[in-house]
């Protein structure tokens, strides 16, 4: 059985009989990732490395940055941040370098959070081409889908639908021009109109050049979470919930909501069980379950870790965390 780990609000805590036992200290974890071994917490202050599953830490490197996802493969990673920037690897997250061009293209265009006063713009979600790590693809919230084709020089802008909104990526494992992404309804100059087609999971066929909407007939419509089962048929994941801020402190809860598709996002169905329909906390860590068979591993903003099976069978893993914001089983 795999040792699961969860990102939280604190740091990172291993999993082990219902709760949880501390080995990072850092605030907002809210990526955790695993390259050859070695696991790497992005976190509000900078990106720690791990050689022994999650036991001890090294770091942080990028520590004047929020760090929100890692990804790559062989020696080669790149992280993003907020303020938006893109960082690069070459000897599997032991150093980093500054690609500049896609923090300037992010201060040139505004982008930004549009809260008030507004927040910078944060490179979010990563996708690196499993078959070239110069192709990558970077989704900003609030400013779009940004592709690269030269190792993140230069940059092409894409949105989805025309939502700017991005939250997570990912391509299909076993044709990855074929990528998905979460988004919600900001929007540069405020809030975009609460209504199907502004928000909720866009699908690419070539690359990103081109994008469908694949959340037709989905309530809750703000999706963020997301992850995709390497193993067929490549169950295709994805948390929402009415708004960017429902919580379990809502009235009635943040009545949020795990859906499931197989067929690419034509169609989805629910997993949630009855406890969970809607569910009164909110999830904010999503990843596949390696132990089961189509399972996902998800976290709550009342720091519940829960084991979802394929066929929406609930088993609570633990509790008493802060906020979870990542999980991963290692």
């Amino acid at each position: 059985m795999s040792k699961i780990l969860a990102g939280t609000g604190r740091g990172v805590y291993c999993l082990e009989e219902g709760a949880g036992r501390q080995t990072l200290q850092s605030r907002g974890v809210r990526d955790l990732f695993e390259n050859g071994g070695r696991l790497f917490a992005g976190t509000g202050a900078g990106v720690h490395r791990s050689d022994d599953g999650g036991e001890t830490w090294r770091g942080p490197s990028l520590a004047e940055f929020e760090v929100w996802q890692v990804r790559g493969h062989g020696d080669v990673l790149y992280a993003t941040t907020q303020p938006a920037a893109l960082f690069r690897s070459e000897d599997n997250g032991a150093s980093w370098t500054e690609l500049p061009a896609l923090a300037k293209a992010s201060e040139s265009a505004g982008w930004c959070i549009p809260l008030e006063p507004p927040m910078p713009g944060r490179a979010r979600a990563l996708v690196v081409d499993t078959r070239d790590a110069n192709h990558l693809w970077v989704g900003v919230e609030v400013g779009g889908v940004m592709e690269s084709h030269d190792g993140g020089e230069t940059w092409d802008l894409v949105l989805p639908g025309e939502n700017p909104d991005l939250h997570m990526m990912y391509a299909h494992p076993q044709t990855p021009d074929t990528i998905y992404a979460s988004t919600g309804y900001g929007r540069l100059d405020g809030v975009a109109e609460m209504v199907e087609g502004n928000a909720g999971v866009f699908r690419s066929d070539d690359g990103g050049s081109s994008w469908s909407y694949a959340w037709k007939g989905i309530t809750p419509r703000y999706s963020r979470p997301m992850c995709i089962d390497s193993r067929a048929p490549y169950g295709l994941t994805v948390a929402s919930a009415p708004t960017a801020f429902s919580s379990f402190k809502d009235d009635g809860g943040a009545k949020a909501m795990l859906f499931r598709s197989e067929d690419g996002g034509e169609s989805w169905r629910s997993l949630c069980d009855d406890a969970h329909s809607p569910a009164p906390a909110n999830f904010h860590g999503l990843n596949v379950d390696p132990d089961t068979d189509g399972g996902v591993l998800v976290g709550t903003d009342t720091g519940e870790a829960w084991r979802v099976s394929n066929d929406a069978e609930w088993t609570q893993v633990a509790d008493g965390l802060p906020v979870v914001l990542a999980i991963i089983a290692v």
